[in-house]
């Protein structure tokens, strides 16, 4: 009988190990073996089960017609989150289950501020499936999101995507912008507005309120209120029927290459240019300045004299939306807080503000 030389042994020995290896049955040196991964369509699947309980539709009549959009449940009292622009003018709103119950609903509280409205249905609490409202300062971009919503009166349809970027701006029902805002891919048209951003914990990360598309559908960018000051604002709201915010009384902008190079600044400082500051607005009380211009005989700009603010008491302010959602978050009327200012590039000071209140 004829034997195998070694030569011939030691390359079925490789591609056998490469074999094994490519199938899984060895673990790559270095790399922990793991279990088999869900797919994530059964993850998908789950989620959608159990929070589509805790989603309604929501219809409206108003004295021009009616609307409609969704919302979700976020107790066992009957209160529903969902958005200002959803039951605003409503003279009649009507709120459907998916189980099916078809109830009337109460205003509550309404935030044109922020978009967000609480509303309240009169329904036993072993009828209400609450979901849960996760933190949504520690959110990740690339973070795979759903979203449940009645698109086109679509009742309950469940969309996924991913978190395109966090700290978005977007303008409220007011004068006023809201910050901290969650952008998506997830499809959101016309209907999805109230209904929940949830994580992959079944969690409630974003209020769905906006889109941008010149055609009212999805175009894959849209926006979310955060869940952090969807639970501040619903708070206050089932407790006091409106949301008051404090008031610092400017309008600026972030540091850009202008104020860089006017103001002798490094490349990368951040914070925010105090364009103009409201007549016997708190700013103004305290002190602050806002941008002056300064321009030669033929009107070139030569120089700027500007306040920039960088920090509200420890919190650094990287621009607008930072400054936006620090004051919108952790801060009250009356509050006095202390901002940490760079005056024309050169003098760094601490001014004290007692804030006023919208």
């Amino acid at each position: 009988m004829k034997t195998l030389t070694r030569s011939v042994l030691f390359p079925v020995a490789v591609a056998l190990l490469f074999a094994m290896l490519a199938l899984g049955a060895l673990p790559l040196p270095g790399i922990q073996a793991i279990g088999i991964v869900t797919h994530p369509n059964d993850i998908f699947a789950e989620i959608y089960q159990n929070a589509r309980h805790a989603v309604v539709a929501i219809s409206v009549a108003t004295e021009d017609g009616g609307g409609g959009g969704s919302g979700f449940v976020i107790d066992h009292d009957g209160h529903i989150v969902t958005n200002a622009h959803v039951v605003d003018g409503a003279e009649e709103i009507v709120v459907e289950f998916y189980e099916g119950a078809i109830v009337r609903a109460e205003l509550a509280g309404s935030d044109p501020a922020s978009d967000l409205a609480v509303i309240k249905v009169n329904v036993p609490a072993a009828q209400l499936t609450p979901i849960q409202l996760a933190d949504s300062d520690n959110l990740t971009v690339g973070q795979t999101v759903l979203a449940i919503g009645s698109p086109f009166r679509q009742g309950w349809t469940l969309t996924s995507g991913i978190i395109s970027a966090v700290d978005r701006t977007i303008q409220g029902l007011t004068e006023f912008s809201v910050g901290g805002v969650i952008q998506t891919d997830a499809s959101i048209n016309p209907g999805n507005s109230g209904g929940p951003l949830i994580n992959l914990d079944g969690e409630v990360i974003g209020v769905n309120s906006q889109i941008i598309s010149g055609a009212r559908s999805s175009s894959g960018v849209g926006f979310a209120i955060p869940a952090n000051l969807t639970r501040r604002v619903s708070e206050a709201l089932i407790e006091d029927g409106e949301m008051t915010y404090s008031y610092l009384g400017i309008s600026g902008f972030d540091v850009n290459l202008s104020a860089i190079e006017s103001l002798g600044l490094p490349s990368d400082f951040r914070g925010v240019v105090v364009r103009e500051v409201v007549d016997d607005g708190p700013a103004a009380d305290s002190g602050l300045y806002e941008i002056t211009r300064m321009l030669d005989l033929d009107d070139e700009l030569v120089g700027l004299r500007a306040d920039i603010i960088t920090a509200v008491d420890q919190t650094p302010i990287g621009g607008m939306n930072d400054l936006i959602t620090y004051l919108a978050r952790h801060t009250r009327p009356d509050q006095t807080v202390t901002l940490h200012v760079l005056r024309n590039g050169e003098q760094e000071l601490r001014i004290p503000i007692t804030l006023g209140s919208r």
